[in-house]
Protein backbone atom coordinates (compact mmCIF):
# COMPACT_ATOMS: atom_id res chain seq x y z
CA UNK A 1 0.00 0.00 0.00
CA UNK A 2 1.22 3.59 -0.58
CA UNK A 3 2.40 5.62 2.18
CA UNK A 4 0.61 9.30 2.14
CA UNK A 5 1.73 11.98 4.59
CA UNK A 6 0.40 15.47 4.61
CA UNK A 7 1.92 18.31 6.90
CA UNK A 8 0.41 21.81 7.83
CA UNK A 9 0.85 24.43 10.09
CA UNK A 10 -1.78 25.25 13.34
CA UNK A 11 -0.61 28.00 15.14
CA UNK A 12 2.90 27.59 16.08
CA UNK A 13 2.85 23.72 15.46
CA UNK A 14 3.22 21.21 12.79
CA UNK A 15 0.64 18.81 12.45
CA UNK A 16 1.34 15.44 9.96
CA UNK A 17 -1.22 12.89 9.02
CA UNK A 18 -0.01 9.57 7.46
CA UNK A 19 -1.97 6.76 5.95
CA UNK A 20 -0.63 3.42 4.43
CA UNK A 21 2.41 2.99 7.33
CA UNK A 22 0.94 0.83 10.34
CA UNK A 23 -2.61 -0.64 11.11
CA UNK A 24 -2.70 -2.15 7.47
CA UNK A 25 -5.23 -4.72 8.46
CA UNK A 26 -8.13 -2.46 9.23
CA UNK A 27 -10.51 -0.89 6.64
CA UNK A 28 -8.88 2.48 7.81
CA UNK A 29 -6.08 3.78 9.80
CA UNK A 30 -4.57 6.85 10.50
CA UNK A 31 -1.50 8.59 12.27
CA UNK A 32 -1.41 12.08 13.47
CA UNK A 33 1.35 13.72 15.25
CA UNK A 34 1.43 17.15 16.55
CA UNK A 35 5.03 18.14 18.85
CA UNK A 36 5.09 15.41 21.12
CA UNK A 37 1.68 13.66 20.64
CA UNK A 38 1.18 10.84 18.36
CA UNK A 39 -2.33 8.95 17.86
CA UNK A 40 -3.84 6.23 16.07
CA UNK A 41 -7.34 6.02 14.66
CA UNK A 42 -8.32 2.77 13.44
CA UNK A 43 -11.54 1.83 11.73
CA UNK A 44 -12.81 -1.47 10.70
CA UNK A 45 -16.66 -2.41 9.41
CA UNK A 46 -18.46 -5.11 7.80
CA UNK A 47 -19.22 -5.30 4.09
CA UNK A 48 -22.89 -5.86 4.68
CA UNK A 49 -25.44 -5.00 7.70
CA UNK A 50 -26.76 -7.53 10.24
CA UNK A 51 -30.75 -7.38 9.22
CA UNK A 52 -33.27 -6.74 12.81
CA UNK A 53 -29.74 -5.11 14.46
CA UNK A 54 -30.70 -1.92 16.34
CA UNK A 55 -27.37 -1.21 18.00
CA UNK A 56 -23.65 -0.94 17.39
CA UNK A 57 -21.55 -3.15 19.56
CA UNK A 58 -18.21 -0.91 21.06
CA UNK A 59 -15.78 -3.57 21.11
CA UNK A 60 -12.50 -2.37 22.97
Amino acid sequence: MKVTKKTFQYGEHEVSIETGAIARQADGAVLVNMAETMVLVTAVGRKTADPGRDFFPLTV
